[in-house]
């Protein structure tokens, strides 16, 4: 145990996804979710830009080695996740990324979810069907 690398853990969230990210800097960049590279993990172009939004953003000088164990939630929510926890990291480096990152609106965590389901209802908003007589 001589050698343990320092690392700045962050966390992100979306609907009911949670993410926890760890970066460390390193000589050589890499990118891991949950155990698999990032590619090998989001698959489509979509997803694979919702995740590197933030760093496209920012372009950073420095290598990083980033760490992401990601749970909960739906694919796409858990990209969302994944970008919000890796703004936080960037937003703490210095005050212009954060700005940039806040003007994308990346730093904000979004509140939207699926609305409960109420008694008496189908859904959260559909009634059964009413007939006058």
């Amino acid at each position: 145990m001589a050698d343990k690398k320092q690392y700045t853990e962050k966390i992100g969230r979306r609907k009911t996804s949670t993410c926890r990210v760890r970066v460390t800097p390193a000589s050589k960049s890499s990118f891991v979710v949950n155990g698999k590279d990032v590619k090998e993990y989001f698959k489509t172009a979509t997803l694979m830009k919702v995740v590197s939004d933030a760093t496209a953003l920012i372009k950073p000088d420095e290598k990083y080695e980033i760490s992401v164990v990601v749970s909960g939630g739906g694919i796409h929510s858990q990209a969302e996740a994944v970008r919000h926890g890796i703004s936080r990291f960037f937003a703490e480096l210095n005050q212009d990324s954060k700005d940039k990152l806040k003007k994308e609106g990346f730093l904000k965590r979004d509140p939207r979810s699926k609305e409960r389901r109420k008694f008496g209802l189908k859904k959260a908003r559909k009634a059964p069907q009413w007939s006058k007589r």
